[in-house]
């Protein structure tokens, strides 16, 4: 065969653009250095040449390892991204839910001193009210009871001693006796709401145990003790009655009468149990039980 004669190749099929390359260049230098042995040794009878399959040499080359590599790498910082971004998106959701609740209890400690608020403006309203109601009830009582006997004058009597208020009435005798001298025997106790003796008293638990004295049970409050007996007028009480302040039935305060104008009851904490001319605050009614 002639040294220019086409030399098959048997190389296998391609992998990439760089094994190409290297393949190329070491076919290249092969086939010079063929060339170059074929003219040195031509003669004028060239023996037949025995055809020759050359296997060129084939450089691996493996990228895989690098190419998983950039992968995992690629995805690990992609997680990281993520995950970063997960953390920024909780953590602005908490500064908005902080701020929203202190923005609520701000208006719920608004709501509630504004509550409070109103309340005691209208428990001053109502407790005024009421002072006025008992300065009128009091007024108009003092009026009334002016007017209740036509033949009754200050300074006289009918058969018995004139009281400090107008009142006439006889000195005490039998249960009303009784009655009164428990009554001042507690002059100067305490006054303590709910209490019925024998250290401290309230009103109504004070007239209870005066008039326990004589065998008569009354009930504990000063609401059913204004409805006890009957009515009597203030210019005709007698020493033992039952004087209340406030409506009849609704009665917020109750005292014993014992004569001479004047009053004994458990008046309150400052006072405690004291002995009063009807002058120091004018009862609104009274009730005879004996």
């Amino acid at each position: 065969m002639s040294h220019t004669a086409h030399i098959p190749s048997h190389r296998k099929p391609r992998r990439s653009v760089s094994k190409l390359a290297v393949r190329a260049g070491v076919a290249g230098g092969v086939l010079s250095t063929l060339a170059m042995a074929g003219t040195a040794s031509a003669s004028p009878s060239p023996e037949p040449v025995a055809e020759t399959t050359l296997e060129m040499p084939v450089l691996e080359l493996d990228l895989s390892a690098d190419v998983a590599t950039a992968v995992t790498t690629a995805a690990e910082n992609t997680r990281a991204a993520a995950v970063e971004g997960e953390l920024n998106v909780q953590e602005e959701h908490a500064r908005t839910g902080a701020a929203a609740e202190a923005k609520q209890a701000k208006e719920d400690a608004q709501q509630k001193a504004d509550a409070e608020k109103k309340a005691k403006e209208e428990q001053a309203r109502k407790a005024e009210a009421e002072r006025a109601n008992r300065s009128s009830a009091r007024s108009s009582l003092a009026n009334a009871s002016a007017s209740d006997d036509d033949s009754f004058s200050p300074g006289k009597s009918s058969g018995g001693n004139s009281d400090e208020g107008g009142s006439t009435s006889s000195p005490a005798t039998g249960s009303a006796a009784a009655i009164v001298d428990f009554a001042r025997a507690q002059v100067g106790k305490a006054y303590v709401s709910g209490a019925t003796g024998s250290s401290a008293y309230d009103c109504s638990g004070l007239v209870q145990a005066a008039y326990r004295q004589v065998g008569i049970t009354l009930d504990r409050v000063s609401q059913a003790q204004s409805t006890a007996g009957t009515s009597v007028s203030l210019s005709n009480l007698q020493p033992g009655d039952i004087l209340y302040w406030g409506a009849k039935g609704s009665a917020y305060h109750v005292a014993i009468y014992v004569g001479g104008g004047k009053f004994v009851g458990a008046q309150n904490p400052s006072t405690g149990v004291v002995e009063r001319s009807l002058s120091y605050d004018m009862p609104t009614g009274a009730v005879r039980v004996l």
